[in-house]
Order: structure tokens, then sequence, then C-alpha cells
């Protein structure tokens, strides 16, 4: 067979279409550069297997748990034309380069392509960690093989997970509720989350008080702040205890009574400097930033969620701006060092730029190799002006962040001068008052010039030196004092976790990868697992279920070190120190005395949902995790104050915008004594003669009537029916009569309905009559509102009275007038974000039936939970919508019934 002919061509495949733009200005003719769009094939669901496989060691995982634990691989249905797109490149290349990515994930990317392209020409592995000119050019000098222990270090991990989460996951949904999922790192991160609200829970404040004054010289005045009394020293957060316990020694705690009696004492007193000192001040810059640390300074300073963080980022990468985007390295490049100082001495002045080049390494648990840090692409950095108009808002806002670290990693120290000036008096009752005040000044801004590190919020006193001057005094000057007042304070428990403190958190105990905590972090949040309360994390009762489970059945797999020594295990297997099938066979059937997976799951024992989803919060209330959301439950027997009625067993809904900390004790009686009644009767229908209550549902409150069960000389006296053979046919369980309802008006309320009013909603819809065509005119109340309806045709009216007054004449008028579309777009839209880009119309936020979601009038897509309004961006809402259009109209899936048999015909 003759050889094929040479073509010249060369097939690069990179992820993304945005990325191989980029990189094709560089490679110039001869390269056709495709993307992948991302994995290619995956692991299928169980029930997506040939029916052949599902009954072999293959069906419950698609992993084949008995032969070394090998998956089956299946291309994914929306990216076969794409295969078949990239087989047809092949055909006509000389070459295939694999340019994806250069971490365990690009890697298995890379493989995957390989295994099912199936190349005949000879094939490179490509990669660099920035999108410029030069980057590329040196790739191509350095061409390698695929990494087989990168890719099974990948392979391991998506193993594992499916192990984890399909073998735990059932559990959660037997005993708690159906369709939550447990993950690997998802929940030991939820669990985090959790444990941080518990500690709030249990947290006892104290309180403390001291005193402040401002003192004057000849040569100024300053603040000062009492330190101690009597040579103790004054008591403050820093030395209680959770439990609100003072736990340091020899310190004064003052109460309001004994700091105000102070203050007094000391109005007239003869305050003087009793110590002056100074220390020099020096001040490091921060590192380059990793993708941990810049997920946590854009959360900081730009108000990002870690998923817009890395979103944005991608973009900037692909598109040649900033350096690969995942990376646990705080390293520089020599270029990168050497485009750093430069840009330094021309902008602040060579003395910014210290002699000797800094150098930077990895201090987070578990750090893995592959990149540099983040920074502008280049051997050479663009200014945030000379790309201000080529990007987005948040791209630029992104660039220049990671632009100011960069060049500011290179630059001197901060210096400067902290004084601290001690003085005191001795008040009227005889007490010696030693007052504080401290002042940093900066001599030599150096690095603060170009760029300063956010803090997170932490807790107990802020000590912090102020940058101020204070005046300049000596020891045994006089000093004039004012407004010396008593402050009282509390003492606060643990800050909830923000995206950026918990991601500081995870990097640290060495949980998880910093690639995957955005996504992480979402996901507790789409989940439900968490929600957002400002910037602050706050985990749903249901997470306090999920985790107290995990807890004691599965305690090893939210173990915050167990699960870091798996991100060490997975190192070793990518450093090629381990071997992926061996590592997982000792996590999935155990060795020795160390149980499996497997044995955990199958000796479990009886889990008692009821205790699992209980939280006891007051004597005799517990908080019950139900399946329609938490509720408060008494056991104590308590008498209705409006009917004086014993209750047995009372409840309360528990408001979705609580807290789980801010459910006190107090709290729960609050909600128990006024809770509506769940159900109050209202009286019998005069014509049915069914009792009609009213009740508060799921979905607000509500009436309805009851139905007796049918006696059982009822039941006898229904017509029997027999068989063509004349025997009687066993009795059919009657069909239940489905009970009217109708929703209570806004007006009306359980308590204050009446069985008139119950009737009459009961009675809807109520049919007004018929228009000139012979078509029925009905109003009714809907979750929108009251409205008329007429066929298809409905239209809203103005209140809920009006259903009951509103009459044909009214709405023949209503219906003689051209139908207002979007009558309930007059509320004005959540956000307004200016025109689209590719449809050209205005995109909006508006409030849907199941929560804000974002149009251009043409396309929808609903806000992600892990998204705040307040965070939701022009650029995020634009993205949004062009992954919708991506995906195409929603595939609706119809059953269709087989034609009925026709019966043999006998000849």
């Amino acid at each position: 067979m003759p050889s094929k002919a040479k073509t010249g061509k060369k097939l690069v495949i990179v992820e993304s279409p945005a990325k191989s733009k980029t990189i094709a200005k560089y490679l110039g003719e001869g390269f056709i550069v495709e993307a992948s769009i991302g994995h290619i094939r995956d692991l299928p669901q169980p029930s997506e297997l040939p029916a052949d496989l599902k009954k072999t060691s293959l069906g419950k995982f698609a992993v084949d748990v008995e032969n070394d634990f090998k998956p089956y691989y299946v291309v994914s249905p929306d990216k076969k034309k794409k295969v078949a797109e990239l087989k047809a490149q092949l055909k006509d290349a000389d070459a295939l380069y694999l340019a994806t990515d250069g971490d365990r994930e690009g890697e298995a990317i890379a493989w995957h392509l390989l295994e099912v392209l199936k190349p005949k020409v000879p094939v490179y592995r490509m990669t660099f960690g920035e999108i410029t000119k030069e980057a590329i050019h040196r790739a191509m000098d350095n061409l390698r093989d695929v990494d087989a222990a990168l890719v099974d270090a990948q392979e391991t991990r998506r193993i594992l997970d499916r192990l984890y989460g399909y073998e735990i996951s059932p559990v959660l949904w037997r005993k708690v509720a159906r369709g939550l999922s447990a993950g690997r790192v998802q929940s030991v991160v939820t669990r985090m989350v959790v444990d941080r609200e518990r500690e709030r829970m249990a947290f006892k404040s104290a309180s403390y008080w001291d005193l402040t004054g401002q003192f004057g010289a000849d040569s100024g005045s300053f603040k000062a702040k009492l330190a101690a009394v009597d040579g103790a020293k004054v008591a403050t957060g820093r030395d209680f205890n959770d439990d609100g316990e003072l736990t340091s020694r020899n310190v004064a705690h003052l109460n309001e009574e004994l700091a105000t009696s102070l203050a007094a004492a000391l109005q007239d007193a003869d305050f003087r400097v009793r110590s002056v000192d100074t220390k020099p001040y020096t001040r490091r810059p921060a590192a380059p930033f990793t993708t941990s640390t810049l997920q946590q300074e854009a959360g900081r300073k730009l108000r990002f969620s870690s998923k817009s963080t890395m979103q944005i980022a991608q973009r900037l990468y692909e598109n040649g701006y900033i350096t690969y985007m995942r990376t646990d390295s705080s390293a520089l490049s020599d270029e990168a060092v050497t485009a750093a100082r430069r840009q330094a001495a021309e902008l602040y002045g060579p003395e910014y730029v210290p002699q000797s080049p800094r150098v930077y390494t990895s201090k987070a648990a578990n750090a893995q190799e592959a990149h540099e840090a983040i920074r502008p692409a280049g051997d050479s950095f663009r200014t945030p002006a000379q790309v201000a108009k080529q990007l987005s808002g948040d791209e630029f806002r992104l660039y220049e962040l990671i632009w100011k670290r960069t060049v500011a990693s290179q630059m001197g120290d901060a210096k400067g001068s902290t004084a601290t000036i001690r003085l005191g008096a001795v008040a009227t009752d005889g007490r010696d008052a030693e007052f504080s005040a401290s002042g940093t000044v900066i001599t030599f801004p150096g690095f603060l010039a170009a760029y300063e590190e956010g803090k997170d919020e932490s807790r107990g006193d802020d000590d912090s030196d102020e940058a101020r001057r204070l005046p300049n005094v000596a020891k045994g000057d006089g000093l004039t004092a004012s407004e010396i007042i008593a402050v009282g304070h509390e003492t606060s428990p643990p800050p909830r976790y923000t995206e950026a403190s918990l991601t500081a958190e995870l990097e640290k105990k060495g949980i998880g990868r910093p690639s995957t905590y955005a996504s992480t972090i979402s996901t507790i949040q789409d989940r439900g697992y968490v929600r957002k309360q400002g910037s602050a994390l706050v985990p749903s009762w249901i997470a306090f279920s999920v985790v107290r489970l995990l807890e004691r059945h599965f305690t090893d797999y939210v173990d915050y070190e167990f699960t870091a020594d798996m991100e060490g295990d997975l190192d070793k297997i990518a450093n090629g120190q381990a071997v992926g099938a061996a590592w997982l066979k000792h996590f999935y059937y155990g060795e020795d005395a160390d149980p499996g997976l497997l044995s955990i799951v199958n000796n479990l024992g009886e889990i008692d949902a009821r205790e699992i989803n209980s939280v006891p919060i007051a004597d005799g209330i517990t908080l019950r995790v139900g399946k329609f959301g938490p509720y408060l439950e008494s056991s104590l027997p308590t008498v209705d104050p409006k009917t004086g009625e014993v209750v047995e067993s009372a409840r309360a809904n528990v408001p979705e915008d609580l807290a789980p900390d801010e459910l006190t004790a107090a709290k729960a009686v609050e909600l128990m004594e006024t809770a509506a009644p769940e159900e109050r009767v209202l009286g019998t229908d005069p014509h049915t003669g069914h009792t009609v209550v009213a009740k508060n549902g799921r979905y607000g409150a509500y009436v309805t009537e009851i139905i007796p069960e049918m006696t059982e000389e009822q039941l006898a006296n229904l017509p029997v029916e027999y068989y063509k053979n004349g025997k009687p046919k066993p009795p059919k369980k009657p069909v239940k009569a489905k009970p009217r309802t109708g929703s209570l008006f806004k007006s009306m309320t359980v308590e204050s309905v009446t069985l008139d009013e119950a009737l009459q909603l009961m009675s809807l819809p109520r049919v007004l009559g018929e228009d000139a065509e012979g078509n029925p005119i009905t109003v009714q109340n809907g979750r929108f509102g009251p409205y008329l309806k007429k066929g298809t045709d409905s239209r809203s009216i103005g209140s809920e009275e009006e259903i009951f007054t509103i009459t044909l004449e009214q709405a023949l008028e209503i219906y003689s007038q051209p139908k207002q579309r979007g009558a309930r777009a007059a509320v004005p839209p959540l956000a307004e974000f200016g025109p689209d880009p590719v449809s050209e119309k205005n995109i909006v936020v508006k409030e849907g039936r199941f929560g804000p979601y974002i149009t251009d009038g043409i396309t929808n897509i609903t806000v992600p939970r892990s998204t705040s309004l307040e965070e939701l961006t022009r650029e995020r809402a634009v993205e949004l919508l062009a992954e919708k259009r991506a995906k195409g109209p929603v595939k609706r899936t119809t059953t269709r019934k087989a034609p009925a048999k026709k019966a043999a015909v006998k000849k």
C-alpha cells in the first residue's frame, strides 16, 4: 500500500476556541489549530452502559472494581461531531501536536485524544505556561511525550470521586433527603462551614470595658487607650475563651461600674509621658499570585466570587494576557523577574528595586508542581493602561490586580518607624491609670507604592498600629486630657468563612486542589448546603444533618487530615512513586486492620434517621430537618393562648433567612409562641356537610374541605362487577374524591379567615359568563395574582378582592383592549446591563418563578445560586447568556405509547 503523501500540514489541538485563535496567530502557516472544547470522553452513568455490561463488575460505577479498577469510557454524545471533525483534520496532517494545559487535567485530555483519534502520524506533547509568541516558540523547542504518571493521577482521582459519591450519596438519600450528594472534597468543605457555625452556636460572649482619651501636647494632640490599671494589664477580647471565661491571669477586668468611675476620677488628673519607644518598621511584599491567593485577594479587593475570578482569569490566559491560572507555585521565571524589575524601575525609580531579585517558594501543604506564578504574560509586561481598551471592566480589574502584585513582588521593602507612647496619671480615687498610643510612619514606601495586600476579618481587638504620626514628646512632659470616656465591648464569635478565608483555610490544611476550590465552593452553594449572607458563608440545617451522618458513620471520609493525605497520595501517583490501581484497591477494599469504603458501607448497621435530622435547641424544643425544610417541634404539652386547648406536640416553621447561630433558645421559644396554628376548623359546608379547615402549607396558607372516608356499609353497597364466567370481581378500591381547596388572600390569615370566605375561595374559579362567540370567561387567583381567563388568553386584574366583585361587562371591557404583553414587566428589573453583544438586545435581570434570571428578551438563564445579585457583573451576564445559547434549546423527551396489539383473527 503506498504511503500517504506529505501535505505539510500539522494539526494542533487545544481545549478552547479562544485559546486556539490566540495560538494560531503565533504558529503561522502550515499549522491547523483546533479545539476539543474540554474533555471528549468520560465515565458514563451506569444506567447508560450497554445491557450486557450492566450485570458485570462494571455495572455499579462504570469502573471494573474486580479488574484493577479499569474505567469504561465513552465519547460524550455532544462531542461525537467534534471527534469526527478532528479525525477528518488528522487525515490530512503530517503530525499531531497535543497542546492542552500542562496540569493533570490537561494531560488527561491529551491522552484521551490520543486514545480516540488513534493517529498514524508522529505525535508530540506541547505545553506552555502563557500564550505569547516567545512561549509558543519555546514550547516547540521542548516537545515531549504524554506523561503517563500525570494521566494515572487524574484517572485515579476521577475513579476515586466516582466510588466516594456513588457509595455514600445513597445513604444520604435514605436517611436525610433525596437528591443529596456526597463528595470527597465537597463534604469536607461543607463540614468546615458547619464546624464554624457550631463554634458560633456554642459561643458565649463576655463583656469588658476600657477607656479612651484625647491628649494634647505643644506639638499636637493624639488619641490613646487605657492599657493598665495599678500595673495590671487591662483585659481585652483576647483574654477570654469561647465560653466567656477570663483565661489570662494578672489582668484587670473592668466592668461598666469600674470603668465609668475611673473615667470620672481621671477628669482633672495630671497626665505625664512615662516612656517613648521608637522601633524601626520593615514590611516585605507579598509573593506573586497562586490560584489560591488570587481567589482570596480578588474576593477581598474586587468582591469577586472564586468562580467568577477563575472564569475571568481563564479568559485573560486564553487571550494571551496572563500566564496559566491554575498553579500552586509562587515562583517567577527569570524572564518575568527581569520584566518586573525593569518595569518597577521605569515607573517608580531605580531606588525602588532591590539589588538582588526576590525568590519565592510555595508554603502551602501539598504544593503541586507544574507552573510558575500567575503574572502578566510575555517577556515584558503590558501596563494596565496599555490593555485597558482591549479588556472588559472585570477583566481589566483582575489584570490590574495581577500586574500590581507581580511588579510589587520585585520591589523594595517598605520602611519607617513605629513609635509607642505610654502616659499615665493617678486618679482621685487613688488608682493608677496608664494609657498607650502607637503610630507608624512610613519613610520609604517601597512596594507599597504599587500594591498592598488585603486582609480577612479577624477576632479580638484591633491593636494594629495606625499609619499616623504621633507628636514629638519626651518622658516627663505634661499632657492635657479631654474626652476621657468609658467604652464597653463584647467578645465576638469566630467570624464565618467568606470565600476568600475558606480558600485560605483549605490551602493551609492541604484539602483539595486550588484549581478546584472555586467549583467546590460553588457546588456546596448549588446543592443547598451553604448560602451567602452578604459575603459570609452560612450552612443550611440540612448541611448539619449530612455532616452529622458522615461524622458518625464515615468518620475518616470527612476527616481533614485523612482528606489531605489523599491529596498527598495522588501527588505520589503523579510523580510516578505509586500506581493508581493499587491505591484504589486499598481505598475500596481495605487491607488488614484498615477497612475499605466497601466494608464500611456494607456494615453501617442501623442509622436512626430521626435522630440524625434532629438538633436540640432548648428544653423540650427540637429542630427537625423534614421533607419540606426545617421546623421546630415541642415535646412539652403547651396551651394555645387563643383557644385554651392543650396541644401535645406543637410545631413552628423556621424562617429561611434565620442563620443557625441565630436560632437561640430564646428565639426558639418566641417562634413557638408566635407560630400560626397548623390547622383551624372553620365549620361545616351547608351544601356538602364536609368540614372546612384552614391550614398553613409549604406554599402558604389555604383552606380545604375534609372528605370523610367511606364507611363499611357504603363500601358494601357499591355495585359488584363480574367476569364473563359469572364470577364476581374483587372489589376495587374506590377513587378518593379530590377536596376543593383555595389559597388565602394576602389580607387573610389562618386565624382570621371565616367559613363564608373559605367557601368563596373554594368555589373558584368563578364563571362570569360568555363572550359573543360563546367562549366562557372565568376569574381566579394564581401564583402571580388574580386574573381573567378566556381559553388560552389570560389578563391580570387589580386586586384579589376584585375576584368576587368583577362583572362580565368589566371583563369584556378588559378583553376589548389590546393585550399588554409582559404587563408584569412594569415591575422594574432587578438589574440592567446594556445591550448584549450578540443579540444587541438589552440585558436585564428579572425576578422569576424559580428565582432571578438573566434575559435579553430572547435567551433566558437562571442566575446561579453561587452568584449573588450584588456581585453579578455585565461580563458574567453576557457569559451566562452565551453559554446558554451554545447549549441550544433544551431537548424534551417524549414517551410514545406502543400501538395496541390487534387480536388475532380466527380462521
